[in-house]
């Protein structure tokens, strides 16, 4: 099974390009190479595959936490599915995978969310997309100060609070009240649920 992420920034034109493409360069360097693994065309819009689909959802959390962090937000929908088609560039390659994140990625403007996932297994979309819609009601609120908290978690998943409170400059009593205005422990739960619920597919 392959994983797609399509994706554009919001509020885009508002805000000066340097100020947010090089630090979602380097999350995507992270996960790939370009053009073959991730592109940004367009200005403003993004493609990239994630290798492990188990971490596809985290890896959007992440995309999230970043521009959230810079005042900015981005709407994205991960498409699972098979890739039939394999081009030097992701924006030219194909296969149902790329077919099902394009059509969810339409479908947020419509419906006006900025998180979605899309297969070809009705249940399991629906469920998590309800999941999705409840955790947005919190995390399309992220001021900068907790998102640059959940960014730096996901990041490093086996730092203590301590160890980020180190990074972030502040003290461990500092790291954990950003911790919850974040509601993080819930953005690990509904991770909990995608991971689980992956299995259906």
């Amino acid at each position: 099974m392959n994983c797609i992420i399509t994706g554009d920034i919001k509020g885009s034109r508002k805000a000066k390009t340097v100020n947010w493409l090089e630090g979602l360069k380097k999350i995507f360097l992270q996960l790939g190479k370009t053009p073959s693994d991730w592109e940004i065309y367009r200005g403003d819009e993004f493609q990239l595959e994630v290798q492990n689909c188990e971490v596809a959802l985290l890896t959007a959390f992440q995309i999230k936490a970043y521009l959230r962090s810079i005042k900015l937000d981005a709407r994205m929908s991960i498409g699972f599915g098979e890739k039939t088609f394999k081009a030097k560039k992701i924006s030219e390659s194909n296969g149902s995978a790329f077919v099902h994140s394009g059509l969810g990625f339409e479908n947020l403007k419509k419906q006006k969310i900025n998180l979605s996932v899309n297969s070809s297994n009705p249940v399991f979309d629906k469920e998590m997309n309800l999941i999705l819609k409840l955790g947005l009601s919190f995390m399309d609120n992220w001021l900068a100060q907790p998102a640059e908290f959940v960014l730096i978690t996901i990041q490093n998943p086996t730092l203590s609070q301590e160890e980020i409170g180190l990074k972030l400059g502040i003290n461990q009593a500092a790291v954990s009240r950003r911790r919850k205005r974040a509601n993080f422990d819930l953005v690990l739960e509904i991770n909990n649920a995608f991971v689980e619920k992956l299995k259906m597919l």
